[in-house]
């Protein structure tokens, strides 16, 4: 830096250090955390009492530093959420449009979001060829549903899902009930997630003899029945498919995972080929398949005679947000999983690594550009997964390779009753970011939002969950 000779009129020498350093930056344009003013001693420092320095009438000083860059004018005028209208921010904000409720149609709309949380759903609705004015009311309801996420993929704000509500109610009878004065009655929304389900599975186009429903949401369980009271009869063994699991809530039931696999057994009575009799029967399910996307619905409602409603279990139920599956699938299946779930898991041990050495580095304040870099390539490796993947999960499409998944949306429903309350979607658009869809009002939240729908109380709780394959980097 060129030397500048530079006159600042000084006269108070009890003043700050600091209010000396702003008074060389109105003269020089060097801020004054750049500068290096050189005293006896050393440099000044904010904490230098001047009176002790003896300074004299014309004393010069050296300065060091560079003068930064003025700072320029916005280009726009800054704009203030407050200032924007609701279409606005949601723009701004990169929120997705709601859906409009036409009354107690919580149920469907919450259902609707949830399943536009699969992308691979979106692209076999767009190859969907049917058309609105078949005599074939279910490929109507698919056209519908085609030409809602079309529509939902331009507007910018809440959208009436009326064709698609004519349509589903054309379908499904059930759901066209109405109250007094003609109001539609709340309904099942699990209800309409299953109806949804089975018809995209019969109309859906077909890729080499399976649609998306059959390759992306269908698994397989392998039943194993063992006689209780005749333990020496041959077990018999039989593969169901399935589009959801269910987790069954009993008193002991506080985590999801053990629900899912106290619904995975069950005893039943039927005649004994050797006894030649009735006998107890225990059927135990494992999971000989997995899909990309797995719902799990929680047993929530349950039937009272009495008083003639479906009433609510509000009991605690945790869900995690990263989910290994691998307990409840064949011993066979398990070690498929093994190789690729050990390197996922060594990934993510190196990210836990980076981000710990990247918070102990900001603490001390270091600045060591070399190990960042490092750290970076560390966690950044690419990973041929095809070393890793068992080849026969490979060619199955669809299927989820490695057990391992994360969650991408839930449905709750808050109130004492299926029939009565109110249905909201929760779908995840980036890591510790999720949108809530309540109707049409939409908002931003995070992770620690979504962890308390557990239940336990009368806030909203988990009905169904929706978990997809986790990506491999």
């Amino acid at each position: 830096m060129p030397k500048i000779n530079v006159n600042i009129k000084w006269n108070d020498t009890d003043d700050s250090p600091e209010l000396f350093k702003t008074q060389i930056y109105s003269q020089t344009g060097v801020p004054p955390e750049r500068q290096k003013i050189m005293v006896k001693g050393g440099i000044l420092k904010d904490t230098t009492d001047l009176n002790k320095l003896n300074l004299k009438e014309g004393h010069t000083f050296m300065v060091m530093g560079t003068a930064g860059e003025l700072p320029k004018t916005p280009p726009k005028p800054v704009q203030f959420l407050e200032d924007l209208t609701e279409a606005e921010v949601m723009e701004a904000l990169n929120i997705p449009p709601g859906l409009e409720n036409l009354g107690n149609t919580c149920y469907m709309n919450a259902t609707l979001q949830c399943l536009r949380a699969m992308p691979e759903l979106q692209q076999s609705l767009e190859s969907y060829q049917g058309g609105l004015n078949g005599a074939d009311s279910r490929g109507n309801l698919v056209a519908s549903l085609r030409d809602l996420f079309a529509n939902l993929s331009k507007a910018s704000d809440g959208f009436p899902p009326l064709v698609f509500w004519q349509m589903l109610r054309q379908s499904f009878p059930q759901f066209s009930q109405t109250g007094q004065g003609g109001i539609p009655m709340q309904q099942d929304a699990e209800e309409c997630w299953s109806e949804l389900v089975s018809v995209l599975k019969a109309k859906l186009p077909h890729s080499e003899d399976k649609n998306f429903i059959e390759r992306y949401m269908t698994g397989e369980l392998e039943a194993v029945t063992e006689c209780v009271d005749a333990p020496e009869e041959e077990k018999t063994t039989t593969v169901d498919s399935f589009t959801k699991l269910s987790c069954h809530i009993s008193i002991n039931t506080n985590y999801m995972i053990n629900g899912i696999l106290e619904s995975l057994t069950e005893e039943i009575e039927k005649n004994s080929p050797t006894l030649n009799r009735t006998a107890k029967y225990r059927r135990k399910h494992q999971v000989s398949r997995l899909p990309q996307y797995l719902p799990i619905q929680f047993i929530r409602f349950f039937w009272k005679p009495q008083e003639r409603v479906r009433a609510k279990i509000l009991r605690k139920v945790k869900f995690p947000l990263d989910f290994d599956a691998t307990e409840l699938c064949t011993p066979e299946l398990q070690s498929k999983f093994s190789k690729a779930k050990l390197k996922m898991k060594e990934i993510e041990d190196k990210k836990v690594q980076k981000a710990r050495e990247e918070k102990r580095r900001k603490l001390d304040g270091e600045n060591d550009g070399n190990q960042s870099n490092n750290m970076d390539t560390l966690s950044e490796e690419k990973v041929d997964w095809k070393e890793y993947l068992d080849p026969k999960l490979l060619e199955d499409v669809g299927c989820n390779p490695t057990g391992q998944y994360e969650l991408c949306a839930v449905l709750t429903h808050v109130g004492r009753s299926a029939d009565s309350g109110h249905y909201i979607a929760w779908v995840k658009k980036n890591t510790d970011e999720w949108h809530k869809f309540d109707d049409d009002k939409v908002s931003v939240l995070r992770d620690a939002d979504i962890e308390r729908l557990d239940g336990g109380g009368d806030w909203h709780t988990a009905y169904i969950v929706l978990y997809r394959a986790k990506k491999l980097e």
